[in-house]
């Protein structure tokens, strides 16, 4: 890679690390601190968590679109902002009706479009699933260090502390993207935005990119609205002490994810890769169902769990960015990115309806089931062919 490329990586990944670390924080801790709020059910927890998700869905495309038209970072700056604002909203209330609020509009703050396609702007197509596991890795860093620090953080300035501190990163967020991440040209192939744009990005392969990564994060938010008390229950570790499991967990499975990404990319085998990771999600919620009262079966089936993640947060994004036609790549990636926020979404209000009234291991029962059809959805995923020689373009620019 190029200085340029690697700088123009590096400090995006830094803001989408910044804002998932936020959102991170959440998770380990919230469904245990939300039952004790007024009002609270499973039900209500599940969409506390999950609403997150219907906002980024109803603002993907259209802020996807707009980092199309108008440039990528004024498009992140102001996603920001309203993320910043959601996490204050949020922190500033014990009412689980006006956190729910909060974390509506949080969602509603959708970078995650503008950010890929400005990775995919700054590096050439041999580098892009490079720049894009970067990305994934600085997820993967920000979800570690959440893991350590969220029940941490919950013990000495609880979750409306978190949620405050989520909004200052947001705002840290901004003056990166102001400051220190370096523009990018916005190139438009002329030919290639003919047509209704619906025909670009509803294919046949796009679609299927788009449900594999609504699997990865429905299976992400079932996982963290039952595991926080079943390490407390049947594990007998306090919240405060969760990251003694999360951290050799992650670490122990992004270790091993890595390789199996960078195999991917060098020797050409995304296909299997993919296939082998989506079918290690699946056996890692049957296992959970299975051992959610065993505390070695529940942590071995965690750290298969995270392994599979991994790999998926780095090759998806890669594929979509490389399947999508040059000038309709942000739009592309903001459907994509609504199939990951209706995941939350989904994820968490299903989960929760399934806790309340059918039972904890019925979540893991459903994320396996919803597995097995994503295994057979992604057989028929093609990586796409390298791209030999640009058409005629114009360039505009990216800030």
């Amino acid at each position: 890679m190029t200085k340029h490329e690697r700088r123009s990586s590096i400090t995006l990944a830094s803001i989408y690390g910044l804002r998932m670390l936020g959102l991170f924080l959440i998770l380990p801790v919230f469904a245990v601190y939300a039952r004790h709020l007024p009002g609270s059910s499973r039900t209500l927890i599940g969409v506390a968590l999950g609403i997150y998700g219907l906002g980024q869905a109803l603002m993907q495309i259209p802020l996807g679109s707009a980092s199309d038209r108008f440039g990528r970072k004024p498009v992140m700056v102001f996603g920001l902002l309203l993320f910043a604002a959601g996490s204050f909203l949020a922190g500033a209330t014990s009412s689980l009706y006006v956190i729910i609020a909060g974390r509506a509009l949080q969602g509603m703050g959708a970078i995650s479009a503008a950010i890929s396609a400005m990775i995919a702007d700054s590096t050439r197509e041999q580098h892009r699933t490079k720049a894009m596991a970067l990305v994934g890795m600085t997820i993967g860093l920000s979800f570690i260090i959440s893991l350590i620090a969220g029940p941490t953080l919950g013990h000495l300035i609880g979750v409306p502390g978190i949620f405050r501190l989520t909004g200052v990163l947001a705002l840290l967020g901004i003056a990166v993207v102001v400051w220190i991440v370096p523009d990018a040209p916005m190139v438009t192939h002329a030919e290639e935005t003919q047509g209704h744009w619906a025909r670009d990005v509803f294919t046949a392969a796009l679609l299927r990119l788009d449900f594999s990564i609504f699997v990865v994060n429905f299976l992400q938010v079932s996982l963290f609205l039952v595991v926080p008390m079943a390490l407390i229950r049947h594990v007998g570790i306090p919240l405060r002490h969760h990251w003694m499991v999360y951290l050799p967990v992650t670490v122990l499975s992004f270790a091993l994810a890595v390789p199996g990404i960078i195999w991917a990319e060098r020797r050409g085998h995304m296909k299997p890769v993919l296939l082998a990771a989506v079918a290690v999600l699946a056996l890692s919620m049957l296992g959970m169902a299975a051992g959610y009262d065993h505390p070695v079966a529940l942590i071995a089936a965690l750290f298969f769990f995270f392994v599979g993640f991994n790999v998926m947060e780095a090759l998806l994004p890669s594929l979509v960015s490389r399947t999508a036609p040059p000038a309709r790549k942000g739009l592309a990636l903001g459907v994509y990115s609504t199939g990951q926020s209706l995941g939350i979404f989904v994820g968490g209000t299903v989960s929760g309806l399934l806790a309340q009234h059918v039972g904890r291991p019925a979540v893991f029962l459903a994320g396996a089931g919803l597995a097995a059809v994503w295994l057979f959805v992604a057989a028929f995923i093609q990586p796409p062919a390298k791209r030999q020689g640009p058409p005629p373009a114009t360039v505009r620019h990216s800030s």
